[in-house]
């Protein structure tokens, strides 16, 4: 053992937290954090003799119990016990995972030496570690601590006696009866642990070399106590106290060990018979497991067994769960079909057969706040949810028709689901449909193949856990068929009220109650729905969004949702109205609103990268603080090893939350917009460039994007009286292009497009009609108007009014019928800057769809017959109107 030492005035610190190190004690410690190598480099590894650095314990301020005096900055000293810090700080807040602990020092600590010093280099990071084993000496009091570098030093004072006062001490009574009865307790517990391991020799030694002092110290080392009673070991300077603690703590350790001893001879006497086989099947089960015939199944089995139970199954459905269950007990595990009953019955346990969501007392003024939140515009819709919540709350059983939003994308089908859910108070689940060819993802599969699953509607029920959520039933317009059947024909069972009481998945092959569910389904085209499955729903169209409600939609849920997704606030960046009006304009012509948020988020990437570009300084304290990361230790009487962090220097909390300043927020302007978002997309000129000459016309068609402006351009030229189409035309395009051309030469006379012995406009030449954008597809009967009024204009060489677009079919006899999406063309018309349109008279009825405020801006001409049309889409009304018999 350790001879007493001469310490030094000051001692380097190395923390320990919520560990003590008691003298006499051996600790093997792996430091790896900056500040505990430094220190080890500079007080032991570069010192020829061997150093000596102090141990002093750390502890949390927000434990309540306190055991000896602590050093805290600013609390004064309470009974001489606990001293004033200079030029430092006692209270650290922790760096890492809790910025908000505070811990505190000890006032009393070990000189420790090092027996043995190694050094590494971790690989491929290159950071150097040392492994140091210290052994605990001497306990000391600190005076003062400070900081060296980004270590920690301490003014220490001595505690132990010196060799006169220790001969002296020993010379006492008192400590001559503590000393035999401390011996006699130890000798004691070391015969009993000898027994019991069969060792104990080197420890009879040491009780016969070692002063019985260092003896206390040593034998509650090798305890597990707590640390409260490390300390209270660690504060006993006096050796009366320190050996009645000892051999309290002595005694304590022998007398649980004979009481675990005692209960267990208890035990062992008392087995009985059945715990005898239990334990007898214990190894064979353990047998088992090493040969690899392990029928921990049987267990399993039982436990499935028990959660069919609560279930909370139909009886009919029990019924034929038990019959598969007795198959399944009768299986072995090595079966083929053992695996795919008893995923089976996994199934049958988990769905929600009766369990259901309670739904909330509903609240249809709430409702309407939620939906008006939530969404801007679309006022015909959210009033038809609001009916549909009404009857709801009228009568919670009524089996109310499956609503289907059909819209273009980004216009907020979904998410209008979604606030159904959450005004019902009832949980939502999405189904995607998008690309389904397969019967089976509806029906599922029939458990005689291999790999056969339920199908999606089953897993969604089993994943939302009750049988009554909001289902959205999401794209079911992209449903498709081939030779492994029709999933929109499988959906028929499931909307129809009246069926899906019982529908029946091909995998469960027992009839489940889909009547609960409530259906919500989207789409953004209705034609290619099959017509058995649209009479099953109802169909509400969002048209999409005015430039108008655009400003307000990014006003209001775009920006503030842009800017915390991407860290930012309107402390950083602000898009004032103008600007966000410009990148509607110029750079989004779409119904929805997606594209408008990606430009959006684009200008918010930019502003990101200014701001944590900018340069922060973290200003180092001249104080102490906190420590990085709990101390890891394991018991000291084995030596094991010890992962340390000691405490570095870091930022204060402040600093940590809040890191970026800017002296103002960064304002969006044009130059910006266009540095970001690049030149703009479109422009106002767009249309008048395009109909500067003559054979061109502007169209209203619709699509699955909603409303879109298409020109028509046609062009004459030396042939043989052929009509070429081209821009990727349906069939029903090219009909309407021979009907225009058709009905032209048929009044070419009377337009005064030819002399009457010249009947024959294509005599010697061709026509060749092209619908720019020639990538995207395009079909449908509402270009005949367009296409009659481009080859009017390219006989007469007559250029169509610029700000006039036009929609309508038209027959052979000249008449002009309507069309669908008229509130999504004249949109369109809107966003191009048209300020004319010509529809046919009979969508007048539609027009009350449109908003106002774009009726307004607007010149809404009606037409009855081709001759209508034409009169209108010349400047100055039809040339040809005084000769002819318009």
């Amino acid at each position: 053992m350790a001879e007493s030492v001469e310490l030094p005035t000051r001692l380097a610190i190395l923390p320990f937290r919520n560990k003590v190190l008691l003298p006499g004690a051996i600790i093997r410690i792996r430091c790896t954090s900056p500040s505990s190598v430094k220190l080890v480099e500079q007080e032991l590894w570069q010192r020829e003799e061997k150093g000596l650095i102090g141990i002093l314990p750390v502890r949390d301020a927000n434990e309540t119990a306190s055991v000896g005096p602590v050093l805290s900055q600013g609390m004064g000293t309470e009974s001489g016990s606990r001293t004033q810090v200079s030029s430092s700080e006692s209270f650290h807040k922790l760096d890492g995972k809790n910025q908000q602990e505070v811990i505190q020092w000890h006032t009393k600590g070990v000189a420790a030496r090092a027996l043995h010093l190694s050094r590494g280099v971790e690989k491929p990071s290159g950071r150097v570690t040392y492994i140091v084993v210290l052994e605990g000496l001497c306990r000391f009091s600190v005076q003062e601590l400070s900081t060296r570098g980004t270590y920690y030093t301490a003014r220490i004072s001595p505690l132990d006696m010196t060799k006169a006062e220790m001969e002296q001490a020993e010379q006492n009574p008192d400590f001559i009866a503590l000393s035999r009865q401390f011996k006699a307790t130890a000798t004691e517990l070391i015969s009993v642990l000898e027994q019991k391991q069969k060792t104990g020799g080197r420890t009879k030694v040491l009780l016969e070399t070692v002063p019985v002092h260092k003896l206390a110290d040593i034998f509650v080392a090798s305890f597990e106590i707590s640390f409260e009673e490390q300390l209270s070991m660690l504060d006993s300077v006096d050796l009366k106290v320190r050996l009645s603690k000892a051999t309290e703590l002595v005694d304590r350790h022998l007398q649980s060990i004979r009481v675990a001893e005692k209960i267990t001879q208890k035990v062992e006497g008392q087995l009985s018979k059945s715990q005898k086989e239990f334990l007898l099947r214990q190894q064979m089960r353990a047998i088992k497991e090493e040969l690899g015939d392990n029928d921990d199944d049987e267990d399993d089995v039982a436990a499935l067994e028990r959660k069919m139970q609560g279930g909370g199954m139909p009886p009919n459905i029990w019924k034929h769960a038990q019959r598969e269950l007795r198959r399944l007990k009768k299986m072995q595990p090595q079966q083929p079909g053992y695996n795919s009953s008893r995923v089976y019955l996994e199934l049958l346990a988990d769905l929600p057969w009766e369990k259901a969501s309670e739904e909330q007392e509903m609240d249809l003024r709430a409702a309407k706040e939620c939906l008006d939140t939530d969404h801007y515009g679309l006022v015909k819709v959210k009033q038809r949810i609001i009916e549909y919540l009404a009857v709801r709350k009228l009568k919670p059983d009524a089996r109310g028709p499956v609503l289907c939003f059909v819209g273009p994308p980004g216009v907020g089908k979904t998410s209008l689901a979604s606030s159904i859910a959450a005004a019902l108070g009832r949980k939502f689940v999405r189904i995607s449909l998008g690309g389904v060819k397969d019967e089976a993802d509806i029906r599922g599969h029939r458990r005689t193949y291999i790999g056969s699953m339920p199908g999606r509607l089953i897993e969604g029920l089993k994943r939302v856990g009750v049988c009554n959520p909001v289902m959205l039933l999401d794209e079911i317009d992209k449903t498709g068929s081939d030779i492994r059947g029709d999933p929109a024909s499988a959906l028929l069972e499931v909307l129809d009220p009246e069926q899906n009481k019982t529908f029946n998945d091909h995998y469960l092959n027992v009839p489940f109650d889909l009547s609960k569910v409530i259906f919500v389904a989207t789409a953004n085209r209705v034609q290619p729905i099959p017509p058995p499955l649209l009479d099953r729903m109802e169909v509400i169209e969002l048209p999409g969004y005015t430039p108008e409600e655009k400003l307000k939609i990014a006003m209001r849920h775009l920006i503030p949702r842009v800017l915390d997704q991407h860290g930012l606030s309107s402390e950083f960046l602000k898009i004032p109205e103008d600007m966000v009006k410009l990148v509607i304009q110029r750079y989004t012509r779409e119904a929805g609103v997606r594209n408008l948020e990606r430009n959006l988020a684009a200008l918010a990437r930019a502003a990101a990268v200014r701001v944590a570009e900018q340069e922060h300084d973290v200003s180092l304290g001249k104080d102490v603080h906190q420590l990085a990361s709990p101390i890891m230790s394991s018991r000291l009487a084995n030596g094991a090893e010890v992962e340390m962090e000691d405490i570095p220097m870091s930022v204060s909390n402040r600093e940590i939350s809040n890191p970026f300043r800017i002296s103002s927020p960064l304002a969006v302007d044009e130059a910006m917009l266009e540095k970001v978002l690049g030149p703009p997309r479109f422009d106002d000129r767009e249309t008048a460039e395009r109909v500067a000459t003559a054979g061109v016309s502007v169209g209203l068609v619709w699509t699955t994007f909603g409303g879109e402006v298409q020109f028509v351009e046609a062009t004459a030229m030396v042939g043989k009286g052929d009509l070429h189409l081209t821009g990727q035309l349906g069939d029903v395009i090219k009909e309407s292009a021979q009907i225009a051309l058709t009905w032209v030469r048929a009044r070419a006379a009377e337009l005064r497009l030819a002399s009457a012995a010249e009947t024959n406009l294509l005599e010697g030449r061709d026509i060749h009609i092209h619908f720019p954008a020639g990538a995207v597809p395009k079909d449908g009967p509402s270009a005949g108007v367009t296409l009659v009024t481009a080859i009017v204009s390219l006989f007469s060489q007559r250029r169509v009014r610029a700000d006039t677009a036009m929609t309508g079919e038209m027959t052979l006899r000249g008449l002009v019928l309507p069309v669908g999406g008229i509130k999504d063309k004249i949109l369109a018309a809107h966003r191009y800057g048209i300020k004319r349109v010509i529809l046919p008279e009979r969508n007048l009825k539609d027009l009350v769809e449109v908003p106002g405020a774009v009726l307004a801006s607007l010149e809404i001409l009606l037409a009855k017959r081709v001759e209508d049309v034409l009169e209108q889409a010349f400047e100055g009304g039809c040339p040809w109107k005084q000769q002819s018999k318009l």
